[in-house]
């Protein structure tokens, strides 16, 4: 049972070889997949557990200074941690919180013993960097599993050009692993030893705590996976049939809006598609939600994964980078000021109006978030420098920021990321432009203005 789990296409051996027979139980080093259901990396966790004779204990190091996270994305994450705390311990599983400055695992694991650490994926640099360094300091082995897509990153060999190049790679596997998780509970409960310190899961955890708190919560922005199932079931019952056609409408919102959930581990995508599958929906918005939530969302995984310079245009195709080489001298049609554009103080309403929806609701919709970085792109000096301030707003504002999601899709809009070249211009040179025209006939661009006008 033990060897099939390091086998598991899922599961990354960070350190390998035997787990310590004196060990006291399995951590699992929780950081992305923040769910105590169908979550494979908990699930491997307690399937090595039960194996080994061990208990498990889920660990959780709230740490201050994770790359552009502020107040904002702080809250919301904590916002689900009593209720991971009550899954947790339904599965027999303990569950340790710890909290900047005393939130490193590896003063944790002395006090505990591990006989095997199991931790869950993520492709962004500062967080994979982590794991590369427990791994060296570790004795026991260290195992890291993809739980947070539906066909692991690991079996794409590569970064994929496009969508329509991974699309059939992932259909292909879908069978295998879009399946109803196994949910095992542990055969062994955990027990905390005498001295080993960890915090009540609530919000009190955020008093002092030393984060950036420049950006404020969201209000009526609720984390947490009891919300996320609330907005899943609504999205199933009301909107699912009308999401091809209304997907693509800033005005009234036709998405499911999960992504913040999806973003902290609160909901896992294979759970969201089984549900959306098991609707019985029409095929043409059952297909066109699939492929937003697993072809598109693991596309973007995929970039991060393979492309170390994934927040920078240095990781685009070399036709977008000549392109906007040879047109980095072209006159621009006005220049904004990082603070000007950051206030949303252009002459653009539909640009200032996706600004304004990014700040006050931690929220931009997907279409005008396209039209939002192409205008940086538009307005900036230099394609770098738009790359780089479209990626610290989007990160500093957005509760979905600092994901996959974000980057490929910044990539996309500005340096032509999984594109085609298109008729040259000025300025843009062949990426794909949008005006504003063009861009308020897809939808009742009024009203979105009206919704995030300046008095608002």
């Amino acid at each position: 049972m033990f060897e099939a789990l390091e086998r598991d296409p899922r599961v990354r051996v960070r350190r390998s070889g035997a787990p310590d027979p004196d060990g006291r139980c399995v951590v699992y080093w929780m950081h992305r997949a923040q769910r105590a259901a169908d979550n494979p990396a908990l699930d491997v966790a307690i399937e090595a557990g039960n194996a080994l004779k061990k208990p498990v204990v889920v660990f959780f190091g709230l740490h201050a200074f994770v790359e552009r996270a502020n107040l904002r994305h702080y809250r919301f994450l904590v916002e689900g941690l009593p209720e991971l705390a009550e899954g947790l311990a339904r599965r027999g599983v303990g569950f340790v919180l710890r909290r900047s400055p005393d939130h490193a695992l590896l003063r944790f694991l002395t006090g505990v013993k591990p006989a095997l650490v199991v931790g869950d994926e993520s492709p962004l640099r500062q967080a994979d960097g982590w794991r590369h360094t427990v791994a060296r300091a570790l004795r026991v082995p260290l195992w890291t599993v993809d739980a947070d897509v539906v066909v692991p990153s690991a079996l794409l060999l590569k970064e994929q050009y496009a969508a329509r190049t991974i699309r059939p790679r992932i259909h292909a596997r879908l069978r295998e692993f879009l399946v109803e998780p196994p949910s095992p509970r542990a055969a062994i409960r955990w027990r905390l030893p005498r001295g080993v310190a960890h915090l009540r899961p609530s919000l009190d955890v955020l008093d002092g705590f030393p984060c950036d708190r420049s950006v404020s919560p969201v209000s009526g922005e609720t984390g947490g996976r009891a919300e996320g199932l609330r907005r899943l079931r609504a999205f199933v019952r009301r909107r699912l049939d009308a999401y091809g056609e209304d997907r693509n409408h800033p005005e009234h919102d036709g998405t499911s809006r999960l992504s913040p959930y999806l973003h902290f581990g609160q909901l896992g995508p294979r759970e969201v598609a089984r549900a959306v599958l098991d609707a019985g929906g029409s095929h043409a918005a059952t297909d066109a939600f699939v492929e937003q939530l697993i072809v598109r969302r693991e596309l973007a995984v995929n970039y991060v994964a393979f492309n170390p310079r994934y927040d920078s245009l240095d990781a685009c195709e070399p036709w977008a980078l000549r392109t906007l080489r040879r047109h980095a001298r072209d006159r621009r049609p006005v220049l904004y000021t990082a603070d000007q554009l950051e206030a949303a103080e252009t002459h653009d309403p539909l640009w200032n109006a996706a600004q304004r929806q990014m700040v006050e609701s931690g929220w931009m919709h997907g279409y005008v978030r396209m039209y939002w970085a192409k205008k940086i792109l538009e307005w900036t000096r230099r394609p770098d420098e738009a790359f780089d301030l479209a990626v610290v707003l989007n990160d500093r504002y957005l509760l979905d920021g600092r994901d996959p999601n974000g980057y490929a899709n910044i990539a996309w809009a500005i340096g032509g990321k999984h594109d085609r070249p298109w008729p040259e211009r000025p300025v843009t040179g062949t990426i794909r432009w949008m005006s504003f025209a063009s861009t308020s006939k897809k939808f009742n661009a009024r009203e979105y203005i009206a919704r995030w006008s300046s008095s608002t």
